[in-house]
């Protein structure tokens, strides 16, 4: 159940109780005011407010002070925590936008973080981060994804920018049968893999029917899904139909995952952590911490505490909520 701000019960972060955008604006100028910084007072404010609220405040901001605010902390910031306050502050669309700029600038793309946001978010969600992309790089979303991909998996992110899926929670459990028959009728049952089928039933058909299907498919079978989509299918495209039946089976489970990923190795994936607790922390951010347990046997608190430092981390840690929570 969604507030009327736009956060999910199961998030993190969520609205602050008595909000001033005025107050918080002046706040967050005293902050920058004078020899250096108060980060405290940033990771404290923008940690406990919603985006919703947070719009306001820059609306607040640039009224009272003719300054835009979103500028004027990049000026005093820097690393990791200038890229989380950054990427707090601007709305979920622009956010979106600017990771998927990210993953197709310069040469190579980053077929992951494609995957990771067109995948998981809702039609009106990719809809506005669609707009937000041309309106920050003059050019469609759908053009650079043509430019950077091709075949297959190109054309599973295209059925995905499209934005077609049925998203109700009812099931129709004959139908789930037929698109279970017609997945095997074109992958394990003939000489070669009719891809476009597997494309139109995992980008059109909802998340609780693609649950039923699955299981459908292994009634006829005797095989799960995900084990066919390994032997029919190869490469990028065989990672992205991999993405779309995990999460579908288990969106916190699929992010959690995400999360290990950033953390596990050497070094730390900073922009891919950044970018999953920042689009998760209002939506289901407390399911996330208890599949991240389950995964690992040691807490997403922990995880980020014993992997990163400064304030980069305390804010992390903030918009995680409390340990004890998970």
């Amino acid at each position: 159940m969604a507030a009327k701000d736009g956060y999910n019960v199961r998030g993190t972060v969520k609205p602050s109780p008595g909000f001033n955008a005025y107050h918080d604006a002046e706040n967050l100028r005293n902050s920058m005011k004078g020899l250096g910084t108060d980060e405290d007072v940033i990771i404290d404010l923008l940690s406990s407010r919603t985006n919703f609220q947070r719009q306001q405040i820059i609306k607040s901001f640039k009224s009272s002070y003719d300054q835009n605010l979103i500028d004027e902390l990049k000026s005093e910031l820097g690393g990791n925590f200038e890229a989380v306050v950054e990427g707090l502050m601007l709305t979920p669309a622009k956010f979106d936008a600017q990771q998927l700029n990210y993953a197709m600038e310069g040469a190579g793309t980053d077929e992951h973080i494609l995957l990771e946001i067109l995948a998981t978010r809702t039609n009106k969600q990719i809809y506005e981060l669609a707009d937000a992309y041309q309106t920050e790089n003059a050019v469609s979303l759908k053009e650079s994804i043509q430019c950077d991909n091709a075949g297959d998996f190109e054309n599973l992110l295209l059925a995905l920018l499209k934005a077609k899926r049925d998203e109700s929670i009812a099931v129709d459990s004959s139908l789930a049968q037929v698109d279970a028959q017609e997945l095997f009728a074109a992958g394990e049952d003939k000489w070669g893999t009719d891809e476009t089928k597997f494309i139109k039933v995992f980008c059109r058909r909802s998340f609780a029917h693609l649950r039923k299907v699955f299981e459908e498919y292994f009634q006829i079978t005797n095989k799960d899904v995900e084990d066919s989509i390994k032997d029919e299918m190869s490469g990028s495209f065989q990672m992205g139909m991999l993405a779309l039946v995990q999460y579908a089976k288990n969106p916190a489970g699929y992010f959690a995952n995400k999360l290990f990923e950033t953390m596990s190795g050497a070094g730390t994936d900073d922009r891919g952590l950044i970018r999953v607790i920042i689009s998760r922390a209002e939506v289901d951010m407390m399911d996330i911490k208890i599949e991240f347990f389950k995964l690992c046997g040691k807490s997403l608190f922990s995880y980020i505490e014993d992997d990163v430092g400064g304030d980069y981390r305390k804010i992390l840690l903030r918009l995680c909520g409390k340990e004890e929570d998970e």
